[in-house]
């Protein structure tokens, strides 16, 4: 619990605040132990809307447990008659899970048969509020998700859980992209290093080439990218500065922010910058790899904050949370910055 581990050569477990974990504790131990709304038009999703919207978009609003969002996607995209890529939604949601989450169809013109379509749905899933748009819905376009958690079998000592969890919603979590993000054992790390660098140089008018491939290498750029982050941010961490703004940040009134790596690296200046170039230097493969693309550099924040952050023992070994995050933002990483977590939906997940 209280070191970084590796998987490979990648280290994919990174330092934590307070130095180690204080507890162990089981995370979806049942759907409903892991519940998430997102939040995109507060009123549609408190019922006292009366104005259900216009524009060539139905967007519902959906409670799922047991199918993950494309899955439902793909679905809702039969029942509407339109094409898979005619469905919107902000973000992925867990399969093991209750969540609701928006999601656009594209019905231009046929407002008269919302309810037939609606209704259709609802055979599926239950609908909790629904409106029309008149853009399709994007990755990162909710305001919020909010999260209601139960940990079981928690492990530790009460009393310094209590501080940590004050200290948490007060101060925040080291802002780490989770392990999922980089492939089983650091897969999508690996097939990173071996893109052909000179086939994406000899692209870059068409930026990564077409079709499947062209979206697998996202893939794999994102996998890069968010590692190096990850590896500037324990840095950091470990240095004992990752909530602050060092000399260089290039949005201090926003708060201190790392790289997400591009070409011309990035955008930071002075002391910072020489700090994370520094660090993404003992990654020569990917540097290169990013010299081949037109991905330009982005910032991120290094603080992950737990908003509205409360919590409660129902017993003795239980713990049940409440907190919103922005989108871009994982509960697990907050979590994780205390607890050693042990993900009970894995092996129901290889039974499935």
């Amino acid at each position: 619990m209280t070191g970084p581990e590796t998987a490979g050569n990648w280290r994919l477990d990174w330092p934590v605040s307070a130095g180690q974990r204080l507890a162990v504790a089981h995370l979806k131990t049942t759907p409903e132990d892991f519940r998430v709304t997102e939040s995109l038009w507060p009123d549609a999703e408190t019922g006292v809307c009366d104005d259900k919207g216009s524009g060539e978009h139905l967007c519902v609003w959906l409670e799922k447990t047991g199918d993950n969002t494309e899955y439902v996607a793909r679905e809702l995209a039969g029942i509407a008659g339109c094409k898979p890529f005619e469905v919107g939604f902000c973000g992925l949601k867990d399969r093991h899970a209750v969540t609701r989450q928006w999601f656009s169809l594209y019905c231009p013109g046929r407002e008269s048969a919302d309810a037939a379509v609606r209704e259709a749905i609802s055979a599926r899933w239950t609908i909790k509020g629904w409106r029309r748009h008149a853009r399709k819905l994007q990755r990162g376009e909710h305001l919020s998700n909010g999260f209601h958690l139960l940990l079981r079998q928690v492990a530790g000592d009460r009393e310094r859980l209590n501080v940590a969890l004050a200290t948490l919603a007060a101060t925040g979590a080291p802002n780490y992209f989770g392990p999922q993000r980089f492939g089983l054992g650091g897969g999508n790390l690996e097939q990173a290093v071996r893109l052909d660098v000179a086939s994406l140089n000899r692209k870059r008018g068409r930026r990564y080439g077409g079709g499947r491939s062209a979206s697998k290498n996202v893939l794999y750029f994102s996998a890069a990218r968010s590692w190096l982050f990850n590896e500037v941010l324990a840095r950091r961490v470990v240095a004992g500065n990752w909530s602050i703004n060092l000399p260089g940040e290039p949005g201090p009134e926003a708060g201190p922010t790392g790289p997400l790596w591009g070409d011309g690296g990035t955008t930071a200046t002075g002391e910072q910058e020489r700090l994370e170039r520094s660090v993404v230097a003992e990654s020569p493969e990917f540097e290169r790899l990013f010299q081949a693309t037109r991905m330009g550099p982005e910032r991120r924040p290094l603080v992950a904050r737990a908003d509205a952050l409360e919590w409660r023992w129902p017993d003795d070994d239980s713990l049940e949370l409440r907190f919103s995050l922005p989108p871009g933002q994982y509960a697990t990483t907050i979590l994780s910055d205390i607890f050693e977590l042990k993900d009970m939906s894995l092996s129901r997940h290889n039974k499935d």
